[in-house]
């Protein structure tokens, strides 16, 4: 009986000490679903792919968490970290007071301006009366929505809210808008896609609006997860301090993403 008893003591033991050295859950990182290059799209394949991506895949292999890209549907990502569908944001999320009533966010890893584009044959900046009597597309649920009815919405002829950016951009490209507001990245891309390239221009960025528009782009968790949030900045601190974010950034752009000035992305 004696023997029974060591045997299954020790077994127990063994099986504790097994669940202390079990692998932790994976964590969810939550981007867009719906593409939004250069930081994050699915590519021919299926895997999601840009420098937002590579930027989180850093940032969890400098701090040995286990992640896992999953897309959710833009409007209802903050939801799904509330749920724990998810457990970080890192899609392009301003910082904004708003949002901080909600969730809480990483350090900035990024900082782009806002901008305006329009038809090539048309001649007009981004100010409110450059914007009079036009209407105006921008994504749902984005800090370049509450900007636009906030500085645009007395002069505009109507401020339009997409699902996504690539709808906006559509729109515009085929004349039912007059002109586009978001990030300037963003935007970017697509005046050098195609049909970007054929139809629209760069009008200017906007004013800036630290109250809508955030101070950058940070990661969002949920307010109490407090030590994700302390490995994620010190990811960000690490990469930025190594090399390895600069090393990344130059594969996408020609300029400092990190410094930028006013506006930024959703």
């Amino acid at each position: 009986m004696k023997t029974v008893l060591k045997t299954f003591a020790a077994a127990l033991l063994l099986g504790v000490a097994t669940m202390g050295v079990a692998k932790a859950d994976p964590v969810k990182i939550g981007v867009a679903a719906e593409p939004y290059p250069p930081f994050t799209s699915p590519d021919a394949s299926g895997k999601w792919v840009g420098w937002e991506i590579e930027f989180i895949d850093a940032v969890c292999a400098e701090e040995k968490l286990d992640c896992v890209i999953t897309p959710v549907a833009w409007d209802g990502i903050i939801p799904a970290l509330t749920t724990k569908k998810i457990d970080v944001i890192a899609s392009s999320m301003s910082i904004t007071a708003e949002r901080e009533k909600t969730i809480d966010f990483s350090d900035k890893y990024y900082n782009t301006p806002t901008a305006i584009i329009g038809p090539k044959d048309q001649k007009f900046g981004a100010t409110p009366d450059d914007l009079k009597g036009k209407v105006l597309g921008v994504q749902v649920s984005t800090t370049h929505s509450a900007y636009a009815k906030k500085h645009f919405g007395s002069t505009a002829a109507e401020i339009k809210e997409y699902q996504t950016q690539d709808e906006a951009n559509n729109d515009l490209a085929a004349g039912r808008l007059d002109a586009v507001q978001a990030d300037s990245i963003a935007l970017d891309a697509f005046l050098k896609s195609d049909q970007g390239k054929a139809c629209c221009d760069l009008k200017g960025m906007v004013a800036p609006d630290d109250e809508v528009l955030g101070p950058g782009v940070g990661a969002g968790v949920r307010k109490e997860d407090t030590e994700l949030k302390e490995k994620i900045n010190a990811g960000i601190k690490a990469i930025r301090a190594n090399g390895k974010y600069d090393e990344i950034s130059k594969k996408y752009f020609d300029f400092d993403i990190y410094g930028g000035g006013g506006a930024q992305s959703n």
